[in-house]
């Protein structure tokens, strides 16, 4: 096979590939160029920054293009219906990063409990703001409300109870008082959103926002929202009013709503803690990643 990979790939798998007797380019293509770029290839590799729509698509099907790998757990950087109907297999690697974003989701609630990302940038402004981040607090003993539990929502679920906290969870495909295989109970939305000391979302990118001013309401007042799922699923004007005002205490955000992020009054605000959409971004995740994506390539040339 001649394949494209744009957003960049583990060495090795891409060592492997070649090794397989593929041909391997790695070229990422602005918008305007990839769609006849993809007419030479057999299979694309995407990660996040390349977006393959349906005009892309159309220029592809008048090529050889007949699959597209998303190297990573979502597909909604692709149109896959259109995709599939003009004949393509979309495939992505939704184990691989569970991990990596279980524990980066993790990471930002420590921030937000204990100030460690404003905390530390200040100290490196030459402060020392002992007493404005004096009042921190532990998790262990609080609810973590769990939106989304999947891979990674589920992994993310382990930790925290292994942390001693009591973790509840949401799901839209599972019914309100049944429980998970590793005993975490689901509850109502609104259940969760009332209950929850922190709220983690791990969901699909959304028709909408699910954390937006209505279901911010129905919160706790001094709640912490994390999102490491998709900037999508977060209504960043609202989350800002409500850190404004106190009825959110903090918030963890790895994924915005444009990316590169130009919500400076969100990423800068004291209690945000942020980083630039790195959930999957580890030495191990991309391996599997790596590995996941050779294996779906070994098996479309059986």
């Amino acid at each position: 096979m001649r394949i494209l990979v744009t957003d960049g790939m583990d060495k090795k798998a891409l060592a492997t590939l070649r090794e397989l007797g593929n041909e391997v380019v790695e070229q990422f293509y602005e918008p305007e160029e990839l769609g006849a770029a993809l007419k030479d290839f057999d299979a694309v590799v995407v990660r996040s920054k390349t977006k393959v729509r349906a005009k892309h698509i159309d220029e592809a099907a008048e090529g050889k293009l007949k699959l597209i790998i998303r190297g990573g757990v979502g597909v909604d950087n692709i149109d896959v219906a259109y995709a599939e109907s003009k004949g393509m297999t979309v495939r992505n690697t939704p184990r691989a990063s569970s991990q990596s974003v279980a524990e980066l989701a993790l990471a930002h609630m420590l921030s937000c409990a204990r100030f460690v990302s404003h905390a530390g940038y200040t100290m490196r402004n030459g402060q020392w703001e002992k007493k404005a981040y004096g009042k921190g607090f532990e998790i262990s003993g609080k609810t973590l409300g769990i939106i989304g539990y999947g891979r990674i929502g589920s992994c993310l679920g382990k930790m925290a109870q292994a942390l001693g906290m009591t973790v509840i969870a949401y799901g839209a495909h599972h019914e309100p008082g049944t429980t998970a295989r590793d005993g975490v109970p689901y509850v109502t939305l609104d259940e969760l959103l009332q209950r929850s000391d922190f709220i983690s979302v791990h969901a699909p990118a959304a028709e909408g926002p699910i954390i937006n001013a209505e279901t911010i309401a129905k919160m706790k007042d001094g709640v912490v929202i994390i999102n490491t799922s998709r900037g999508a699923n977060l209504d960043e004007a609202a989350l800002l009013e409500a850190l404004d005002s106190g009825k959110v205490r903090a918030a963890g955000l790895d994924v915005w709503a444009t990316e590169p992020s130009t919500n400076a009054a969100l990423y800068s605000h004291p209690h945000v803690s942020c980083t630039p959409h790195i959930g999957a971004a580890t030495g191990e995740a991309q391996a599997r990643i790596g590995q996941e994506i050779v294996e779906i390539i070994k098996d479309f040339t059986k």
